[in-house]
């Protein structure tokens, strides 16, 4: 028994990495208040540092966050469309942000982190083939961006006319001739974009209407405390 009391466990740096790494997803899964504090702090720490090509991949983890209070502490006072706008497209950052759209059901992500990933995509497929070159959409991918188009919301709403302006750029890549899987992206980013625009059409008739339902019991953002300044705080 006495030896049981001595006997000294010993700890790696990747047994406490892993220990850090799981209480992260804990404070990311932003379930409880504290949680959802404790994310904002480090995502207020994150827009302090500055995203950079050596620490992207964390801001976009921290997107995949559902609170509104987390993606504002992220952003700052920065343009949504131009979080990204310093570091270079590439397969990762790409395929990253439609993964993201694909987990949101409709009407559930964050208009702000929508902006974010619009404006990732503007840059990438401003020049339709070099886009598609670093990374090639699939029709699955098109039916997780399409999904995101409000019907009760003309054309003139900028994250509306954000993804019918890509699905435009994606379009005119049919007739290229490149591939076969290419002529049924632009055929497919066509089609949804005349179902939005034509008002005999619906989007439910080419994107498949599971993706369409609206969750009408989504879960609310956990809200933080009201903090009281420290000044407030001590004053009598």
């Amino acid at each position: 028994m006495e030896e049981l009391f001595e006997k000294k466990e010993e700890w790696s740096d990747a047994d406490v990495m892993g220990i850090e790494y799981g209480m992260l997803k804990g404070i990311m899964g932003t379930r409880t208040v504290e949680a959802v504090e404790s994310a904002i702090t480090y995502a207020s720490y994150l827009n302090f540092t500055g995203i950079n090509n050596g620490n992207y991949p964390v801001f976009l983890k921290v997107l995949t966050v559902r609170n509104h209070h987390v993606i504002d502490a992220l952003l700052g006072t920065r343009d949504p469309f131009l979080f990204m706008s310093s570091i270079q497209p590439n397969y990762f950052i790409v395929a990253t942000c439609f993964s993201i759209l694909a987990k949101y059901r409709k009407g559930e992500i964050y208009s702000k982190t929508l902006g974010i990933i619009l404006g990732v995509f503007q840059a990438t497929y401003n020049s339709p083939l070099d886009g598609y070159k670093i990374y090639p959409p699939s029709v699955a991918d098109l039916n997780s961006l399409g999904k995101h188009l409000n019907e009760d919301k003309g054309q003139d709403d900028l994250l509306n006319r954000s993804i019918l302006d890509i699905l435009d750029k994606l379009s005119s890549l049919e007739g290229q001739n490149l591939n076969e899987d290419m002529e049924d992206l632009a055929v497919h980013a066509h089609n949804v974009r005349n179902n939005f625009f034509d008002s005999t059409k619906r989007l439910v008739d080419i994107i498949p209407e599971v993706l369409l339902r609206i969750e009408p019991n989504m879960d609310e953002d956990v809200q933080p405390r009201r903090r009281i300044p420290l000044a407030e705080s001590t004053a009598t």
